[in-house]
């Protein structure tokens, strides 16, 4: 397997974590602090973003559209999709479906995003 297909996979295999909602698996992703545009954040924190988005929109999924790997870089385009059942940031559910464009991009370093 070359470098890029173990890259790939492991991306995939976080992916699978991030749509059963697991968030302490999500997090064995995580380097002790990684960057999430451009401001440091240790793997916590990283994490705790996580629960109230599931929360509120339970079915909350991610599609890959296109995934690119060039060396220790991922770039991910998605389609993301959930049900707005629950508070989120304010704004009580409305019971609406959301669909979104999300581009994520991501440093691989000693296997894990930095």
């Amino acid at each position: 397997m070359t470098q890029r297909d173990e890259h790939r996979a492991l991306y995939l295999t976080y992916l699978k974590y991030c749509n059963d909602h697991d968030v302490d698996g999500m997090a064995t992703f995580y380097k002790s602090t990684m960057k999430v545009n451009e401001v440091p954040m240790d793997r916590a924190a990283v994490a705790a973003q996580f629960p109230t988005l599931f929360s509120a929109f339970p079915d909350w999924h991610w599609e890959v559209r296109n995934l690119v790997v060039d060396g220790d870089y991922i770039a991910g385009h998605f389609t993301v999709t959930g049900t707005h059942r629950g508070a989120f940031q304010g704004i009580e559910a409305t019971g609406r479906l959301v669909t979104i464009s999300e581009f994520t991009f991501y440093r691989l370093e000693d296997g894990k995003f930095a």
